[in-house]
């Protein structure tokens, strides 16, 4: 297949590798961007809180917590000592949950050699503050780039080597774009290629962030309506409607609408709202089907990213002033205990709307409140 002369140019510019990469969380994304990693060629050191989980993965090459038969490649460095995980490290994977997210970036600000890019692995949007997870990182950590890896990837199926593909995003500064091949997205996204692991590179942090935090809440919506008995129709519809939520809310805090139909935004979210290997979906699911929520999951303490999401979300959408009416629905039925019944109906008879937005009507609908 011939380039083009643009293709040929940047084939010429190798990028280079990071040499070492540290993951900071032993979780099962984190051991699975970890193996992804060492299966690239990188040096690998992953930190955990847990000692037992980081000997085992040290020790034994397995997570016998998250992934415990799953053997893992030799070589991986695990260690609970933050200094020992970043003190020479080239590149920074955070895989912790969004919660924790700025509390962990706070204490690892003092081992960070400066200007070490750092990309968070975890979606969402911060509670009470409202802010996107990289504006989080960023306040934490001064002078370091920050970016996002994001795509369609469940931690097993990435761990086992089957064919993976993701975005990773960085903010592209006037001498990223004069050299992408020296920018951190296109140095991280050769560090962890590999024969199943194929990265896609972006400059829109803002658009690969609004679709890993809404993907979720818009999965809870599928869980719930197929809890309920609905089948592929509901899906479709809600999985088509809710990525033009994802659209909206990007567009309006200046991220762009097409980086939403790539692998971070269309890509996720098909994967999230298609199984229940995905908790959101999984959670939704179990709620469709009459469980109250302290009997989801057999009553453990399991934390679901969009139920999180789902009050950032929402939060974020009134302070912006824009309306997403299927996240809205989610938060009304785990945030204020309404029906899921009514409240989906209602979701269906709301106003007429046209499709693309740009035609700008708005009827009544026959069946709808007003009605």
């Amino acid at each position: 297949m011939s380039l083009s002369r643009t293709e040929a140019r940047a084939v010429a510019a190798r990028a280079e590798p990071f040499r070492r990469i540290a993951v900071i969380g032993s979780g099962s994304w984190g051991t699975a961007l970890a193996t992804v990693a060492r299966r690239a060629g990188r040096e690998v050191v992953i930190w955990g809180r847990d000692e037992e989980t980081v000997a085992a993965i040290r020790d034994r090459h397995v997570n016998p917590k998250y992934l415990p038969d799953v053997a893992l490649p030799e070589g991986i460095e695990a260690t609970t000592d933050l200094d020992l995980a970043l003190g020479r490290a080239d590149a920074v994977l955070v895989v912790t949950p969004s919660k924790t997210l700025r509390e962990v970036c706070g204490r690892m600000r003092a081992h960070l050699a400066p200007r070490t890019p750092v990309a968070l692995c975890a979606k969402g949007i911060e509670a009470k503050t409202g802010l996107l997870l990289g504006e989080v990182a960023a306040s934490e950590l001064p002078g370091h780039p920050i970016g996002a890896l994001s795509g369609p990837t469940f931690a097993r199926e990435t761990v086992l080597a089957h064919p993976t593909a993701a975005t990773i995003a960085f903010d592209f500064s006037y001498r990223d774009r004069l050299d992408p091949h020296l920018s951190p997205a296109t140095r991280l996204a050769v560090s962890m290629s590999s024969e199943s692991f194929r990265p896609y590179i972006s400059d829109d942090l803002v658009g690969v962030e609004i679709g890993g935090a809404v993907k979720n809440v818009i999965a809870i919506a599928c869980g719930m309506m197929s809890g309920a008995g609905f089948a592929e129709n509901t899906r479709a519809a809600l999985i088509t409607r809710g990525m033009d939520e994802m659209k909206t809310l990007a567009e309006n805090l200046g991220g762009r609408r097409e980086t939403v139909t790539g692998l971070s935004g269309a890509g996720d979210l098909t994967l999230t709202c298609s199984s229940t290997t995905s908790r959101n979906m999984s959670l939704g699911t179990q709620l469709g089907r009459g469980l109250t929520r302290a009997e989801c999951f057999d009553g453990k303490d399991v934390v679901v990213e969009g139920e999180v999401n789902s009050v950032s979300v929402i939060d974020l959408a009134d302070k912006i002033g824009v309306t997403l009416p299927i996240c809205q629905s989610v938060y009304d039925v785990l945030q204020k205990g309404a029906s899921i019944d009514s409240t989906f109906r209602d979701l269906w008879s709301r106003p007429i709307e046209a499709e693309p937005k740009g035609m700008g009507y708005l009827f009544e609908h026959p069946f709808g409140e007003t009605a």
